[in-house]
């Protein structure tokens, strides 16, 4: 199996600045091109360690994704650090700096003297051409490791992994197949429940069973080779049958994305009334375009928050635009919280009190919205609207 790793850089990825999402992207990318990553690791912008990470990973890793560090400014050391772990000199390309000049005269700007630093290169290395930036990537063998250097913008990164590096992989590599990953997504169990269920599955040799809590949600994954497909999907089954009803989605996307399908097929529009939630439950259902046909958003003590009242505001809110549909969520009273979802067989709801102290302000809000959303779900599902959650104790019910 290749062993393919990534290798991210700067002050601001390691200490936490900003999130490294470029990660989490080629991480999805390769398992998809069957090109799975077995490892990253995180450097900040220090030369020395630049350089003992790369002769490191020269001796382990077939492939090296190097992420960042490519620019023109003095904290930009990839170059440099590829250069002395080779033992080579840095070199010019005359080919970039025309690239570059091209680049800034097309925009009618001059290139700063700066630019200049984005086109030298380790003398072994190959470039990689970067259509949307000023950054060329390049790549070098390494002692046992094939090297590739890239930019750290997202949008010149993706370009360069999808047009350069995965397409050179799959020459170099053409028995290389993406394995099989079976995955669906539960709300309203917790991460133990399930495992203590599954993890007594006996699995085929290569398989493995995964589990990625993300509250409130809890992913459950089934990877494999595909020569083991038959084998997976009957324990798939399995998998299936403990998640239940408790299952919110299967493969990709999300619950807002099926609900709008749903809705969609079924030819049903949907208002929001929001209080404790914030906006929160009709921003997701909007990026999802959800069929809504009306809403409001009611700040936290402006109004009546009993049961008989957010039911009430469904009811209304529903008549009022129109739809078929209504989902209400109130404001929190003593410690407890009502939702309610109007459909044409009649009005249901329920008032819960947030078990979880833990939980934080807004993964609480995160939390009820799932729930709002999870009403719908089980009522487009023919099932009764209310159900019980672990971490959620249902104190009144209609």
């Amino acid at each position: 199996m290749l062993r393919v790793e990534m290798l991210s850089t700067g002050e601001e990825v390691l200490h936490g600045q900003i999130v490294d999402s470029n990660a989490a992207w080629l991480a999805s990318y390769l398992f998809e091109q069957g090109l799975p990553m077995t490892s990253r690791e995180t450097v900040g912008d220090s030369l020395d360690a630049l350089v003992a990470v790369l002769l490191e990973r020269s001796h382990i890793a077939d492939v090296l994704i190097v992420n960042g560090g490519l620019g023109p400014t003095s904290d930009d050391l990839s170059s440099l650090a590829a250069a002395m772990a080779c033992g080579v000199e840095l070199i010019e390309d005359a080919d970039w700096i025309a690239t570059m000049e091209a680049f800034f005269s097309q925009r009618g700007r001059p290139m700063a003297a700066s630019n200049r630093k984005q086109a030298q290169i380790p003398a072994n290395a190959d470039v990689l051409d970067n259509p949307v930036g000023t950054a060329c990537g390049f790549t070098l063998k390494l002692n046992r490791c094939q090297m590739f250097f890239t930019p750290g913008v997202p949008s010149e990164f993706k370009v360069m992994v999808e047009q350069q590096i995965v397409p050179r992989l799959h020459r170099d590599h053409p028995a290389l197949e993406a394995p099989l990953c079976l995955r669906l997504t539960t709300f309203g169990r917790g991460e133990s429940d399930l495992a203590s269920e599954l993890d007594v599955l006996k699995l085929p040799e290569g398989v493995a069973i995964g589990y990625r809590s993300s509250s409130p949600i809890i992913e459950l994954k089934l990877t494999g080779p595909r020569s083991q497909e038959a084998a997976m999907r009957q324990i798939w089954e399995r998998v299936r049958e403990v998640a239940g009803e408790s299952t919110i989605f299967e493969g990709w996307g999300g619950l807002p994305a099926r609900l709008a399908e749903r809705l969609l097929e079924q030819n049903l529009r949907l208002a929001i009334s929001e209080s404790f939630t914030g906006g929160l439950l009709n921003w997701r259902m909007q990026n999802a375009d959800v069929p809504l046909a009306g809403g409001e958003l009611l700040p936290t003590g402006t109004a009546e928050e009993s049961l008989s009242a957010v039911l009430a505001r469904a009811q209304t809110l529903a008549e009022r635009s129109g739809t078929q549909l209504a989902l209400a969520v109130g404001g929190v009273l003593e410690n407890r919280l009502s939702l309610a979802l109007h459909t044409p067989a009649g009005t249901h709801g329920m008032t819960i009190q947030y078990t979880a102290g833990r939980h934080g302000h807004e993964l609480r809000q995160e939390t009820i919205a799932m729930v709002a959303m999870d009403m719908l779900r089980r009522y487009l599902n023919k099932w009764p609207v209310v159900a019980d959650y672990p971490w959620l104790t249902v104190v009144e019910k209609v």
